[in-house]
């Protein structure tokens, strides 16, 4: 599988207020349909070496490789139902686990 990105990880903060703005912007709801709807991509076409992304802004979904993260970010993302949301205006990401 090769690695495209149109998102320069290593550009990328990780923080943790970046989900409660999403939430603020789109309410509950939405915002948890649209996490639902990104690890419905992961389970129909991804595998153990992707991640499901959401794009704060857009609510776009893609799938990212695990590696291109720990390369890029030094981010190790292993586990169940692991969604990175992404902000390519401020640049952060937030790693969410569905519980």
């Amino acid at each position: 599988m090769g690695h495209s990105s149109f998102v320069d990880f290593a550009e990328c903060s990780h923080v943790n207020h970046l989900w409660p703005q999403f939430v603020e912007r789109l309410g509950m709801e939405k915002a948890k349909y649209a996490v639902v709807q990104a690890l419905d991509l992961q389970r129909m076409h991804g595998d153990d070496r992707t991640l499901p992304v959401l794009l704060s802004e857009t609510c776009g979904i893609a799938l990212v490789s695990v590696e291109l993260l720990r390369c890029q970010m030094g981010l190790a993302c292993h586990g169940e139902s692991l969604v990175l949301l992404l902000s390519t205006k401020q640049k952060v990401v937030q790693l969410l686990q569905e519980i």
